[in-house]
């Protein structure tokens, strides 16, 4: 059986849209949206990151080449409404939801960037904006500080999964497949033992009597 590496990505790309669609949907939830201002935030929130990609890269938005992802985030919203109890109630709904979600959106990055022909600096920093930019524009919608700004291990967390995307398949040769998978079980290792043993990023702190009046 030949692996079918477009095919895959695909699919990695809709599991990643209906993880982070549900993450956007669950929160806009929690502060009382309607079903279409849910379903906007869901939508960004899948696929803000993608988009920001893919016109850096100067291709089409991969949501404009099928309508799957509008699809999918419509389904997400459905699933959010019908079993709002289990998902909207608590934050480990939302962290589970986004840590997926970022982790194979990192893959995804990475992998557009280099069939695209950059390197894997490019290609890692791509993977950060794929994973991280539709959290942010998700942050802002709700008026709530961006999640990627604050000391959590966020952008940190899909820097290293990128790193040893890096390390294992630009480095040691190893297929993509296992490149794909270190990667997604890094950045989702890294954001539960960061939440679950209190590891954070030092603050950028600054005296108030040191700023200009």
């Amino acid at each position: 059986m030949i692996f079918d590496q477009t095919l895959f990505l695909f699919v990695i790309e809709v599991l990643g849209t209906i993880a982070f669609a549900i993450s956007g949907i669950r929160l806009a939830a929690a502060k009382s949206f309607d079903w279409f201002g849910a379903y906007v935030v869901g939508l960004v929130t899948a696929i803000g990151g993608g988009t920001l990609r893919d016109l850096l890269l100067g291709v089409p938005p991969f949501w404009m080449l099928s309508w799957m992802y509008i699809a999918v985030t419509f389904l997400s919203l459905v699933t959010v409404i019908v079993f709002r109890k289990a998902l909207v109630k608590g934050m480990r709904t939302l962290f589970i939801f986004d840590a997926i979600g970022l982790a194979l959106f990192v893959v995804v990055g990475i992998e557009k960037s280099l069939a695209a022909g950059y390197p894997y600096w490019v290609s890692i920093t791509m993977g950060i904006i794929t994973g991280s930019f539709g959290g942010v524009i998700r942050d802002i919608l709700i008026n709530v500080e961006p999640l990627f700004f604050r000391k959590d291990i966020y952008a940190t967390a899909c820097l290293a999964g990128g790193i040893i995307y890096w390390l294992i398949a630009g480095i040691f040769g190893l297929s993509a497949i296992w490149a794909q998978l270190a990667c997604a079980v890094a950045v989702v290792g890294l954001r539960v033992a960061a939440v679950h043993f209190g590891w954070s990023l030092p603050i950028l702190k600054v005296d108030p009597k040191d700023l200009p009046e």
